[in-house]
């Protein structure tokens, strides 16, 4: 093996051991992330919870699994409005978290905006 592949594969090795330094684009979009994934966890379990609500109506009305055609459309209208309420809640949650996270993800990419036209008016 030569000398610079072995120097390269014993980086390659020394940059895995050593602690992670973030930056503050990492930590923006880890600020991003925590705004969003609540939110999108929030829709999608309410989503299939709606959409499963809704099916067992459909299966009840078209007597599937019983002969309970009233409640099976009752079941169904239930399971129509949590799927119409979830933009909503989604939208809430959302809400929300941007109101917690805004300032300081607001502040965190001013900063690097300022960084970036620093380093362009630099270079021009």
């Amino acid at each position: 093996m030569n000398t610079n592949v072995q120097t390269a594969y014993a980086q390659k090795i020394n940059a895995e051991y050593l602690p992670a330094q973030t930056t503050k684009l990492d930590e923006l979009k880890k600020l991003d992330k925590k705004v969003k994934q609540p939110a999108l966890i929030t829709a999608v379990s309410v989503g299939v919870a709606g959409a499963l609500v809704l099916g067992t109506g459909m299966c009840l009305s078209l007597k599937v699994i019983g002969d309970m055609f009233a409640l099976g459309i009752v079941v169904g209208c239930v399971g129509i409005a949590v799927c119409i309420a979830n933009y909503f809640i989604y939208k809430a949650v959302l809400k929300a978290r941007k109101k917690k996270y805004g300032e300081k993800i607001v502040e965190l990419s001013g900063e690097l905006l300022n960084e970036a036209n620093g380093i362009a008016e630099a270079d021009a």
